[in-house]
């Protein structure tokens, strides 16, 4: 029997597939359709301190093998999740979660921090420092060295659960970014976020995006996060949950082996809600295909040939 189990900080997982923050709410729509519980886990939507209502829409257009969006960190703010969704999430949701962590300061992360990280429920602290849609934090933490350890090192002072540091491609050396969250202490990363895009109305002239700038996603990213992932995992020694355009049991096995131990699903949750499900029922089949009998031999298999 094909062994799909892979282990994240010591949290075992069942197997490598989890479904990317933003692209999966906090799993109640989904698991309406399906036992969510079959994942290996899943990072629930972006969370920051205080309410936000998102940028003005439009806010998400289609584009070439993938979509632009532009929401915002469209949440609740922290208190609420942790009054309201997180006991709700306990009702249909019976595995440790990642909090995925969106600030707009160092002060902002650590209050997070804190406060998600009491949670019994929340298993693994996604800090993302690379979003493209807010105007301050996110991507301006994410393409800075110096930035990016400074919150890295604040979050983990106060962090009682693993911190990922999610990354963004927006840079021009993201192993110079991932060195430095090792260096802050960072348990592990998460890669990448959203390449910076837009889309224009050919008819109005103006940009389809009220915001005029989005994030891209979708499966033409497959290569480019692959390579990302290919070159992080040679140069530090800390797990990854490979993100960017994975849409198949194929490309899962092929993100680890270029150095992911787990691996997020992102866009391909939002154009087909069964997508991650598929995922995991596909494994089996791929790694017999392959002569896999066990996905932790992978990792990073691509570096040792």
């Amino acid at each position: 029997m094909a062994a799909t189990a892979v282990t994240l900080c010591g949290i075992e997982l069942a197997n490598p597939i989890i479904p990317a923050s933003g692209t999966f709410g906090y799993g109640q729509e989904f698991a309406q359709l399906y036992d969510i519980n079959m994942l290996g886990t899943f990072s629930f939507k972006g969370t920051t301190r205080a309410p936000r209502f998102g940028n003005p829409t439009p806010r998400i257009a289609d584009s070439y093998a993938g979509i632009v969006n532009s929401i915002g960190l469209q949440n609740p703010g922290v208190d609420h999740v942790i009054a309201h969704e997180l006991p709700e999430m306990k009702k249909f949701f019976h595995k440790k979660v990642i909090a995925n962590l969106s600030g707009a300061t160092t002060e902002e992360y650590v209050t997070l921090a804190e406060k998600l990280g009491k949670e019994e429920q929340v298993g693994i602290l996604e800090v993302n420092i690379s979003c493209p849609n807010v105007r301050c934090g996110g991507m301006s933490v994410g393409t800075s060295p110096e930035k990016a350890m400074e919150v890295t090192k604040a979050v983990k002072a106060v962090a009682k659960k693993p911190v990922y540091m999610k990354l963004s491609p927006n840079v021009t050396d993201i192993v110079s970014i991932a060195l430095a969250c090792e260096e802050g202490g960072a348990d592990g990363i998460s890669m990448i976020n959203t390449l910076v895009g837009a889309r224009i109305d050919l008819r109005t002239r103006r940009p389809v995006i009220a915001n005029k700038i989005a994030g891209y996603s979708g499966k033409a990213l497959f290569p480019v996060a692959l390579g990302m992932v290919y070159k992080v995992y040679a140069a530090v020694k800390l797990p990854i949950i490979g993100i960017g355009g994975v849409s198949s049991a194929e490309d899962a096995v092929e993100m680890m082996m270029a150095g992911a131990t787990a691996v997020g699903v992102g866009a391909a949750n939002l154009i087909d809600p069964y997508a991650s499900k598929k995922m995991v029922e596909d494994l089996p089949r791929v790694m017999e295909k392959y002569g896999i009998e066990n996905l932790t031999d992978i990792i990073g298999a691509a570096h040792h040939g």
